[in-house]
Order: C-alpha cells, then sequence, then structure tokens
C-alpha cells in the first residue's frame, strides 16, 4: 500500500511546488485601495531538470478581453534591465486594455530573476533566447487558458537582438513539435538595437529632427562628440556631459526605492533572500553578447509571414 501511494505523493509534491511558485497581488505599498487589474507574480524555474535558474515574471491580465485579446511576454533591454520599469513607467501603471501582458526579468540576475549555483549564472544572448522561450512554454502549460492566444514577443533597446531570435526559436520549436505549442503571431520592438554602432549614433539626430531635444543641446553634442555618440574617449569631458544630459532621467531613482522596500518585496512575494539590493539595471552582470545583428532574424519571419511592429520612442 506505501508503495503504492508513492508515486502520488511525489506526483502531490510536484504539484504543489507549481501551485505556490505564483501568487495573486491585490495591494501594493503607495497604492491606495486595491490594485485596478489583476496581477500575478511568480517564479519559472529553466536551464535543466534542476531548475537552477529562476526567473522572476509580472502577469497582467488585459481589463477588455483577456479570453481573446493577445498575450504578450515583455523583456527590457540593457541586457540587465528590470521588466519592472517597463511596467511602471513605459506600459503601465494603471491601465491594460489591449492584451495580457507578462513582464518577465531576463537575463538570470535581472531585476528579482535569481540562479540557485554559481554555474547557473551564465549569461550570454543565446542563453537568454533559450530562457525565455522554456519560461514562456512552461508558463502556457501551467496556465492553459491563454494557450489559443495569439501570441507576440515584445521588448525594447538591447532586447532588439534577442526578441526576433527567441521568435525564431518558438517557431522552429513548434515545427519540432515541442509542447505546449506557442501561438506566436509576431513581435514588437520599440527603440531595438539592430546594428549598435548606427544604432546609438542616430538617435541623436533623430531626437532633435523630432523636436524632443533643444537646439542648444544637439550642436554642443554635434560640436563636443562630432557624430560619435556610443564610443566616447575618457578624455573627452564634454561630450560624456552632453550625453549624460541627453540620458537624463530622476524618475527612475523612486522606483529603485520603492522595490528595495521590504514591504513592497513581500507584497510581491519576492523570495526572501534570493537577491540583495534590486537594480532597475545592472549594467555589471557578466554576459557574452553573441547576435552581433538580428537582421537575419527579421528577414527569416517576414519570410514566414510574422507580424511585426517596430516603433522609436524619446521621453
Amino acid at each position: 500500500m506505501a508503495k503504492q501511494r508513492l508515486p502520488f505523493l511525489l506526483l502531490l509534491q510536484v504539484w504543489l511546488q507549481l501551485a505556490a511558485a505564483h501568487s495573486i497581488v491585490e495591494f501594493l505599498p503607495g497604492f491606495k485601495g486595491p490594485l485596478p487589474f489583476h496581477l500575478e507574480t511568480g517564479y519559472v524555474g529553466v536551464d535543466d531538470q534542476a531548475e537552477e535558474v529562476q526567473l522572476f515574471y509580472y502577469f497582467i491580465k488585459s481589463q477588455r478581453n483577456p479570453r481573446d485579446d493577445p498575450l504578450l511576454l515583455w523583456l527590457t533591454g540593457g541586457p540587465g534591465c528590470s521588466a519592472l520599469s517597463a511596467l511602471v513607467l513605459q506600459i503601465g501603471p494603471v491601465n491594460f486594455e489591449v492584451s495580457s501582458i507578462i513582464f518577465l526579468d531576463l537575463p538570470v540576475g535581472t531585476g528579482f530573476s535569481y540562479a540557485r549555483t554559481p554555474l547557473a549564472r551564465q549569461r550570454s544572448d543565446f542563453k537568454q533566447v533559450s530562457h525565455a522561450e522554456q519560461f514562456l512554454r512552461k508558463w502556457l502549460a501551467d496556465h492553459q487558458e491563454f494557450l489559443a492566444n495569439p501570441v507576440y514577443i515584445a521588448g525594447d533597446s538591447y532586447s532588439g537582438k534577442i526578441v526576433p531570435a527567441i521568435a525564431q526559436n518558438i517557431s522552429d520549436g513548434n515545427n519540432d513539435g515541442i509542447k505546449p505549442l506557442i501561438n506566436v503571431k509576431g513581435y514588437i520592438l520599440g527603440n531595438p538595437i539592430t546594428d549598435p554602432t548606427f544604432d546609438f549614433n542616430s538617435r541623436i539626430p533623430f531626437a532633435h529632427g523630432m523636436g524632443l531635444i533643444s537646439d542648444e543641446l544637439y550642436q554642443s553634442l554635434k560640436k563636443s562628440c562630432a557624430g560619435e555618440y556610443q564610443t566616447i574617449k575618457p578624455s573627452n569631458a564634454d561630450c560624456l556631459r552632453n550625453v549624460e544630459a541627453f540620458h537624463k532621467s530622476y524618475v527612475h531613482f523612486l522606483l529603485i526605492y520603492w522595490a528595495n522596500d521590504d514591504n513592497v518585496r513581500k507584497a510581491l512575494h519576492v523570495r526572501e533572500g534570493s537577491i540583495e539590493e534590486w537594480k532597475r539595471c545592472n549594467y555589471k552582470l557578466p554576459y557574452t553578447q553573441e547576435i552581433k545583428s538580428s537582421v537575419k532574424f527579421h528577414i527569416d519571419l517576414g519570410i514566414k509571414g510574422y507580424r511585426r511592429l517596430i516603433y522609436r520612442l524619446f521621453g
């Protein structure tokens, strides 16, 4: 009798671990009253059977028609920038009326995502692509009510190199019959990196042309940097100062204080002791850049008929 019960108990233990991996958040410090949207936070283990990589996510259900609305998987760039900044400062923080969105802290070591062993802390472009696909298939297996929803992979900045590769991986995996199948329809990129040198050096002229920076700052940038805004010599103090003025944004500091508050972490169900300081962008993460250009992915996905939205936004 005991031997017959053992498989059941093991299965029950696995089920309980899965059930405990996510929680519903109804209240958050700093917001009066219950949240006006459905927020779920949790972890999904990836990378191997031991699931040594624990990826943290925020899931917000569409306020319109979650049964039929698209499902977005959002990655913030960096690499090393938390998806919480997109939830609070870009896409959110109050109304989510077009689609359901999973904001994923990726790569491991970003935001509240963490690794259980030193070996699992390895990070690279292709690791990030693989982890994102594994995450989404596991998440959908645990949220089967969204299996039929159209899925879009989305992100900004450095994710411009990662997102098309994720869409390609998912497409290939579907063709190979990997379950659950993901109903991927396309991808969305904001301010994406496609070829770093061209992208960074064209950003400032674009911002000026759109009236987003003053003539004075633009002329000062041109004079001090001579058109090179990515690789700046440390001795060029004027260029460094002007580029810093271009990038400056104080709103991020408030988010850093909020996310490091113990009450906020408890409300979000962040595992105690899993990380030390939350950083909006952790640029010190060891990371191997392997994808030099995402153009080949754009071409292949376009040939296959996947939908694409690529936009440029400054703020």
